[in-house]
């Protein structure tokens, strides 16, 4: 009965695996409030705020029609949905749970496990909250034409993973420096909002505005964005290698920096100081 339960081969181990990241995922996203929908419902009504924010901001300061060609509010919509994901996977990933959470003393849990759930459960969100405002933007306000809705969900792909790896780093510098983790993540976070690009577009940015944004992947992807949702926008000041470069070498770095935490934090860290 309190047997612990042993794989036989690889394919019950990997079907073990993907169960539990899925039963994880699942209690992400049902933990915040009550009611599982309400919590989706939340995450739509963020996006929608942060839309109507910056749209009201534009007409504030007379701006009433897109840079590109084409409509203004799906102009708005390619930099808050890239933002929102990078910036959600960031949170989720950092706050996932260090090696030495209570999930860890069941057996078949590890930190792979909730880092994995805490990142779907993320672009989950991300992605239902941006199919229902575009759905009702399109049938309530006016048809939306995107170019290449695929090629834009992968750049928001791209966006949520790089997110992830970002939050990976936080993640696993937690353990040694809880409070300047948390400061560190939520100053990064912060700035993505003006340097992320959302609010610029890179082809009408003179070069020594460029050289400040074009460190940031996010700014990147963002612009190629908006080249595959307007048919008439060609990015020519961002690259699409660079990302995924970037994001590749925070990959790296954040799993090694996880694999050294693991090893050397425990139970007791606080306690042996």
């Amino acid at each position: 009965m309190f047997t612990q339960r042993r794989n036989r081969n690889m394919v019950e181990a990997a079907f073990t695996t993907l169960s539990l990241i899925y039963h994880v995922t699942v209690n992400n996203l049902r933990k915040g409030q009550r009611n599982a929908v309400v919590g989706l419902v939340m995450t739509v009504a963020q996006s929608m705020a942060m839309i109507a924010g910056f749209w009201l901001m534009f007409t504030i300061i007379g701006v009433r029609k897109s840079p590109i060609r084409g409509d203004f509010i799906v102009y708005i919509m390619t930099g808050i949905f890239m933002f929102m994901a990078h910036s959600q996977a960031i949170g989720a990933v950092s706050n996932a749970g260090s090696p030495s959470n209570q999930m860890m003393k069941h057996g078949p849990m590890n930190t792979a496990v909730l880092i994995s759930a805490a990142a779907l459960a993320s672009l989950y969100k991300q992605t239902f909250s941006a199919l229902v405002v575009l759905t009702a933007y399109n049938y309530l306000v006016e048809p939306v034409h995107i170019d290449k809705p695929l090629a834009c969900y992968a750049m928001l792909l791209m966006a949520w993973f790089s997110g992830c790896c970002i939050g990976l780093i936080f993640l696993s510098l937690r353990p040694w420096w809880p409070q300047g983790a948390t400061v560190l993540t939520q100053f990064y976070q912060r700035i993505n909002m003006v340097f992320s690009g959302k609010m610029f577009v890179a082809n009408t940015m003179p070069s020594f505005m460029l050289h400040l944004f074009a460190w940031n992947p996010l700014f990147h992807i963002i612009d190629q964005t908006r080249g595959f949702a307007f048919i008439n926008y060609s990015p020519r000041n961002s690259s699409l290698e660079y990302p995924v470069y970037a994001t590749l070498a925070l990959l790296m770095i954040g799993l090694m920096a996880e694999f050294v935490t693991r090893k050397a934090v425990s139970i007791s860290w606080s306690a042996g100081r």
